[in-house]
């Protein structure tokens, strides 16, 4: 049977990238859906009419939330439908679904052509980024990490106007790390080329990636579904940085994106990784989460519930990750 919830304002309701379960009726008060612009990169907010539906597409389509849901008003209150329950109720509401159904065309036309108009432009963007990793392993003696990235390079973008450039940095990160081994060896001087032969010249910091963009671009790939080419920047970001707080927030994102492509077992082999390494990782409560969820998608219903618990009895500063545990402990049904 639907559940209704009530909240105060500023509270996320759902947030962007959560598996889709539920669609939701809003019965009073505010909400707002923030959704990333594609083509201009912005945030783009739209409004929640009460009587309306919130949810519906992601849940119907069976894929993660593409936008937060965020309470804009106290004493919002919303009806929350499981996928069968909104399904029986449509079934008896013809009216409503006509009127959903113009709503997701108008949605979908806009959808391609922000696609479209994004198709045409030259960018210079997540490709770029992937191959400027690489030629900084490289020009570090860090051979395996350019090997690794080279190969990613390849493998997403086999086309584009590096990949020649991809191939002989690939050659001489794998030679170099035959003869010498990683951080050994002479320097490898860079051009417009590809790398060349070795050089005794440190790489000067103008040329140093940012990382804090690169985590962005993940961010970035991951709202346009591409998680296994976020993956790989995040890894990138981890043999990079190590043990600095921007590391710890990839390692999280990484397992996150293993979830979205839903190799489940695999995901909680790594978060069970993780929190064995690092049962004090910052994003624990997080990490425990999906590893419910994850236990949930294997039917495991009862390692889900003590996750859940878990979570609860630990009484976390972040209240929304508390909730979620609540509302998903409940719909579970297990004493």
């Amino acid at each position: 049977m639907p559940k209704q919830f009530q909240y105060q304002s500023g509270s996320l309701i759902y947030c962007q990238g959560d598996p889709a379960d539920k669609v939701f009726l809003l019965q009073s008060g505010k909400v707002s859906l923030i959704h990333q612009d594609i083509e201009k990169g912005g945030d783009i907010r739209e409004q929640v009419q009460v009587g309306e539906f919130f949810g519906a597409r992601s849940a119907l389509g069976r894929h993660p939330r593409e936008e937060n849901a965020i309470t804009m008003g106290d004493n919002t209150t919303v009806t929350a439908f499981t996928i069968a329950e909104f399904e029986n109720y449509m079934m008896a509401n013809t009216r409503i679904v006509m009127k959903m159904l113009k709503v997701f065309s108008t949605q979908m036309r806009k959808i391609h052509k922000q696609e479209s108009a994004l198709l045409e432009q030259k960018e210079a963007g997540h490709d770029e980024a992937l191959y400027n990793i690489g030629e900084h392993y490289l020009k570090h003696r860090r051979f395996s990490n350019a090997k690794y990235v080279f190969n990613s390079y390849l493998t997403y973008y086999p086309s584009n106007k590096s990949a020649n450039k991809a191939v002989k940095n690939l050659e001489i990160a794998e030679n170099f790390l035959k003869q010498f081994g990683d951080g050994n060896g002479p320097a490898v001087k860079i051009n417009n080329t590809a790398a060349q032969t070795p050089d005794s010249e440190p790489a000067p910091k103008s040329e140093q990636i940012n990382m804090e963009k690169t985590y962005l671009d993940a961010e970035k790939l991951i709202l346009q579904g591409k998680y296994q080419a976020a993956f790989t920047l995040f890894k990138s970001i981890i043999d990079a940085e190590k043990d600095s707080e921007l590391a710890a927030k990839s390692s999280f994102e990484m397992g996150r994106c293993i979830f979205l492509l839903r190799k489940y077992e695999e995901c909680l082999k790594y978060y069970t990784a993780i929190l064995t390494k690092q049962p004090k990782h910052p994003a624990i409560i997080d990490i425990m989460f999906i590893m419910g969820q994850c236990n949930e998608k294997t039917n495991n219903k009862e390692k889900a519930a003590a996750f859940y618990q878990k979570i609860i009895s630990m009484n976390p500063d972040s209240d929304e990750t508390k909730r979620k545990a609540k509302q998903a402990l409940d719909a579970l049904g297990v004493n």
